[in-house]
C-alpha cells in the first residue's frame, strides 16, 4: 500500500485514473469517485469475490486440520524445508513486517487527510521547517 501511494504522489495516477490529479490519497480517491464511480465499484466487487474463495479455502482448510491460518502454502524459495526454528522465526517476522507496513500505510492516510498533502510532500516541507 505505501509503495502504492508513494507511485501515485511520484508519478502521477495510473492509467485509466487520470481523473485524480491530488497528490494526497484520500483526495485523489474522492476525485476519482466523482468521476469514475464505476471504477470503486469494481474494485470492492473484485476484492469481494477473492476474499469470499480464499475465505472458503482457509476455513475449509483449517477445519480439516490440513493447514494452520496464514498458511497459503506459497513458499518459492523453500524456507520451509530447513531447519523448523528458523522458519517459525521467519513466520513471525513477516507477521511482525505485515503489522508495520498497515501502520505505515494508515499514517500517509491519516496525514493525507488532515494536511491534504503527499507523504513526500509532508515529509519535505518538515525537513524544510525544522519540524524535527
Amino acid at each position: 500500500a505505501v509503495a502504492g501511494i508513494l507511485q501515485v504522489e511520484i508519478f502521477g495516477p495510473a492509467p485509466g485514473c487520470e481523473a485524480a490529479t491530488a497528490k494526497c490519497q484520500m483526495d485523489s480517491f474522492w476525485q476519482l469517485w466523482n468521476s469514475h464511480p464505476q471504477y470503486i465499484a469494481a474494485g470492492l466487487i473484485g476484492i469481494t469475490i477473492i476474499e469470499m474463495v480464499s475465505g472458503i479455502a482457509t476455513t475449509s482448510g483449517r477445519e480439516t486440520g490440513v493447514r494452520e491460518p496464514g498458511d497459503f502454502g506459497l513458499d518459492p524459495l523453500e524456507f520451509g524445508k530447513g531447519d523448523p526454528a528458523r522458519f517459525q522465526r521467519l513466520k513471525a517476522q513477516e507477521v511482525a513486517n505485515g503489522r508495520l507496513a498497515m501502520w505505515a500505510a494508515a499514517g500517509l492516510l491519516g496525514q493525507g487527510c488532515t494536511t491534504h498533502e503527499g507523504g513526500i510532500e509532508n515529509f519535505m516541507n518538515a525537513l524544510s521547517d525544522n519540524a524535527f
